[in-house]
This record gives structure tokens, sequence and C-alpha cells, in this order.
């Protein structure tokens, strides 16, 4: 029999209206589909020469194949998760691996550096705050409503930080740094907002 990682239940507990309504940042509207948008293409990714890694500035920290990612303690999630474009998606449901637990494997007690960049197979980047990334706020995952996360969706693995606007959730992730000076990402270097607070409508710089 083969030994499956543990699996612990959500972020860290939160209190959500019942209300949908009030789950809905200003200026979005809720949808029942999953919209895909993307940068450019789709990237073909081979799981036999996939990896990730954390670094702190140029230096590895630590780095897994797939099946090394996978052994790694799971966590499940079920999170509201909002595009700058506008639509907001109630109650998704998301498999991975924490930034906390990815720090505790590579032998890191505490975050290196105050803020992130994340890297992605196509080039794209983009900047999060370390603090918005542990204590339980994002996963790097691989699985989406019970099955593998789809190409579209930023399979083989995403960042998934529901709590700011989708794009920071980026897509086909491959390496997280930790940098001692927040610095613009792609989407963050073409005019939008360094932060992205949904609820605070932070769309775009100057917001």
């Amino acid at each position: 029999m083969t030994n499956k990682p543990p699996i612990s239940r959500g972020f860290r507990a939160r209190s959500r209206p019942d209300d949908p309504g009030k789950r809905v940042p200003p200026g979005q509207h809720l949808v029942s589909d999953f919209p895909v948008l993307s940068a450019g293409p789709t990237p073909a990714t081979n799981l036999e020469t996939w990896t990730f890694a954390l670094q702190e500035g140029g230096s590895l920290l630590a780095k897994w194949t797939w099946e090394e990612f996978q052994a790694l303690p799971q966590t499940t999630v079920v999170v509201d998760i909002h595009c700058v474009t506008t639509w907001s998606k109630l109650d998704t449901e998301w498999q991975g691996v924490s930034i906390d637990t990815l720090l505790v494997a590579a032998g890191c007690d505490e975050p290196p550096a105050p803020f992130a960049m994340i890297h992605c197979d196509g080039g794209y980047t983009t900047n999060v705050p370390v603090e918005d990334l542990v204590g339980g706020k994002a996963i790097i995952a691989t699985r989406y409503d019970g099955e593998p996360l789809s190409p579209e969706h930023g399979g083989p693995a995403r960042l998934l930080v529901p709590h700011l606007y989708f794009w920071k959730s980026a897509k086909w992730a491959r390496r997280l740094r930790f940098i001692d000076e927040d610095e613009p990402g792609f989407w963050e270097s073409n005019g939008y907002h360094m932060y992205a607070d949904p609820w605070q409508e932070q769309r775009y710089s100057g917001d």
C-alpha cells in the first residue's frame, strides 16, 4: 500500500457572512463557470522534468520534483476567488501544499525576507508580501474541485492567494523567490496595483 501525504482541511478559520452577496467585493459580479484568462499561450509541461523551488534572492533554499512535491503534507481549502476583470466565484475547492509547509520542508524557521516574487513558465511573474503568503493564507495548488489542475487554469501547479485579486494567484508556478525589497511583476509593471486587495478595488496603480 502506498503511503499518502497527510491532508489538512482549510485555511486558518475565518468567519464568512451567510449572505453570498456580502462575500462579493465592490465592482464584482458572481459567475457559475470558471473563466479562463491568460497573458500568453498555455505552456506544455512535462511532469518528469517539473520542479518547484524556493529561493532567497539568487540562492536556492530547496527544490522538489513532482513526486517529491506530491509527497509533502497536503492542504484542502474552500475559498472565494475574485478576478480583476470583475468576476467572482464562491466556494471553490483546491488542494496543494501551503507556503508554510514548504518553508518547514526547506528548513526555514521563518521567511527569509519580507517580500516574494513568484516565477512561472512563460516568463510570468507577480509580487506578493510574504505576510500574505504565510500563516495559512496561500498554497501552491495542484488540484481543483477534486481533479488535477488543468493547464488552462494553471496546472500542474499555481499559486493560490484567494484574498487578493486572482492575477496574484499566478498560473504555472515554478519558483518562489524571497526578496528584501518589493518589486513589480508582469502586470504590476504594466499599470496594475502592487497589492491588489479586491475589497479596496485596488485594480490599477493609484487605486
